[in-house]
């Protein structure tokens, strides 16, 4: 099977395939480079989903990647970046082994078929050649041979007239003769032409021709065996990922399956477990007995010398509580409403709705509630002296649980053991170049590192010393020394200009009330007494805040939340505070009664004097 021999009438056809040919296997190395492409693409999606849910660093939500659930979640998106490198390996590799050979092999090709079929156009144009030679001495024969018969023709005419003097007759025969030459020259030239045309057609037809057929042919085969050839590197390049691919597939299922619940749920637990113990039972409060009934919601309006209402913490502690007349501030904070103003009634009448729309109706929370949530709101304070201080954290961590500030105090003595480690390896470097200085004086100065060996060796002192106060906190915590005292607090050094009597009373260890507040250690008596001493210098030398104008009740208001007043429609009462934005005014009918009710409830009547005054 050879295309010189079954295809020599075809050379038209031949050229458009061997054409065809080139521009399939360059329509492939275009679909292999869109392919490449398409794996950037993918490896740089996948590598920005990967980062977009990596945790941002020193954020609270690399703390909760330290659970196993979250750590598999880590894994799986650190293992989607190397997932995504072998897709750019997919890209890298086909590029070089696919699209730029077979780009190469493209310019060879064209250069070898224009080669082929130049040599096939000239041979054609050879044998066109001959043909014309053939053709033309065939034609000049031909019109020879018609010139012969024509003067051998007039000869024998001018013979044969009796009246044509002889002369005449001898030139006729002479250029018969002479023609019949010419004729006979003209044969022979037209046989060897013919012999060489014949000779030429056939060393055209079954030499040259098919000789360049069949390199066209040959390199037909090598160009449709190396589009195979790309094909099966195009899989295999595939397929050189797959292993690792699947590595990346089994580690995502070997941290699926690192997943521990149990581990989480106690981590969870060392998280937020704080220490205290959970709250006893609530005790029988007694009101047949007026002496000792609890504080209840109206013992704010009770005076100094009505007796004074004790304040129950958690049913362990109790003591008296100091007297809440003339307190503005912490009566603001302890009884402020915490919901937003009632709308007025729809009714300008009292009568349609006999009430209004009320605020929200909630359970009437006793006052030691109301003021444990003010004791354990954030930032905890631990002392009414942080009020005057800003509430800022203390050193030793006192104002988290128990079990809270453990862990806080062994993170702190981590961190400064590692310090020190650092220090003391800083040291002996620093050690080890000043004796190699000592034997070799050409190389430094050992005098020069003085300085510098006794700042590190002042910064071990100092960060031990640091530790030494940590890790005593962190004893006292664990159990491992009894309660703190005086000097242990001294040692901190953060107590040192406060009140003895403040510190003593308001630093000690803490335990659970049932709200979640700290109570007291120490006799309950002395503690209540301390706070009693620190809201009075607060708050002593504060006199009732001044009415500010008046204001008329356009409707009857039930105050049934903490921090209201009751009012009816008509009455007029004391405005002491403007609406701040909230939607409440506080009023104030007597010396011991004010309170707040919705701004659009009353009619304010301000005092300009009073107002600018």
């Amino acid at each position: 099977m050879s295309w010189g021999t079954e295809l020599w009438d075809q050379f038209d056809n031949l050229e458009k395939h061997t054409q065809c040919g080139i521009d399939i296997l360059e329509k492939y190395i275009k679909f292999v480079k869109e392919r490449t492409e398409i794996e950037l693409s993918y490896a740089k999606q996948l590598r920005n989903l990967s980062k977009k849910y990596q945790p941002k660093k020193n954020s609270k939500e690399e703390e909760e990647y330290r659970y196993t659930a979250c750590k598999a979640f880590l894994s799986t998106l650190n293992e989607m970046n190397d997932y995504a490198g072998q897709h750019e390996v997919i890209s890298e590799n086909m590029t070089s082994q696919i699209i730029v050979e077979l780009a190469r092999y493209v310019q060879e090709l064209k250069q070898e078929r224009k080669s082929h079929f130049h040599d096939g156009r000239k041979a054609q144009q050879h044998i066109e050649t001959c043909w014309k030679q053939l053709e033309s001495s065939k034609r000049r024969f031909e019109r020879d041979c018609k010139e012969a018969d024509r003067a051998q023709q007039y000869f024998e005419k001018m013979d044969a007239d009796i009246n044509v003097t002889k002369a005449d007759v001898e030139k006729a025969r002479q250029q018969a003769q002479m023609r019949h030459q010419m004729a006979e020259d003209s044969k022979a030239d037209y046989s060897s032409f013919l012999q060489k045309f014949n000779h030429e057609q056939h060393e055209y037809y079954h030499t040259h021709l098919p000789n360049i057929f069949q390199k066209i042919q040959e390199m037909e085969e090598r160009r449709i065996v190396r589009v195979g050839e790309s094909m099966k590197t195009y899989a295999e390049v595939d397929r050189q990922v797959i292993p690792i691919i699947g590595k990346c597939l089994d580690e995502i299922v070997k941290a699926a399956n690192s997943i521990d619940q149990k581990n989480d749920s106690q981590l969870v637990i060392e998280a937020y477990k704080s220490g205290f113990e959970p709250p006893g039972d609530v005790e029988f409060e007694d009101y047949t007995q007026p002496m000792k009934r609890t504080v209840s919601d109206n013992s704010l309006s009770n005076s100094r010398g009505e007796g004074k209402p004790e304040l129950k913490f958690g049913g362990k502690s109790k003591g008296k509580l100091w007297p809440f007349i003339k307190k503005n501030k912490l009566m603001s904070l302890l009884t402020s409403p915490h919901q937003p103003p009632p709308p007025p009634p729809a009714s300008a009448s009292p009568s349609a709705v006999p009430n209004g729309p009320q605020s929200p109706k909630q359970q009437k929370e006793p006052l030691s509630h109301r003021f444990n949530e003010f004791m354990t709101s954030k930032p905890k304070i631990h002392c009414f002296r942080s009020l005057k201080r800003g509430g800022a954290t203390p050193e030793d961590f006192s104002n988290l649980p128990p079990e809270q500030r453990r862990k806080k105090l062994q993170q702190k003595v981590d961190e400064l053991n590692k310090e020190i480690q650092k220090e003391m390896d800083q040291r002996d470097a620093i050690t080890k170049m000043k004796d190699v200085y000592l034997k070799n004086p050409q190389m430094g100065d050992p005098a020069s590192l003085d300085h510098k060996l006794t700042e590190v060796s002042q910064n071990i002192e100092k960060l031990r010393l640091e530790a030494q106060k940590f890790e005593a906190w962190l004893a006292e915590v664990e159990g491992r020394l009894p309660a703190r005292g005086d000097q242990a607090r001294r040692q901190s050094g953060m107590y040192d200009a406060q009140n003895p009597a403040t510190v003593n009373n308001c630093a000690q260890d803490r335990e659970s009330s049932p709200d979640g507040s700290y109570t007291e250690e120490q006799s309950q008596e002395s503690e209540v007494k301390v706070l009693a001493a620190d809201f009075d210098d607060e708050f002593d030398d504060e006199e009732p805040l001044p009415a500010i104008g008046t204001c008329k009740a356009l409707y009857t208001f039930e105050g049934q939340n903490e921090g209201t007043i009751s009012v009816v429609e008509g009455e007029t009462l004391y405005v002491i505070e403007e609406d701040k934005g909230d939607g409440w005014t506080r009023i104030r009918r007597n010396e011991d009664e004010e309170g707040y009710v919705p701004t659009s409830y009353v009619e304010v009547y301000l005092d300009k004097n009073a107002k600018d005054s």
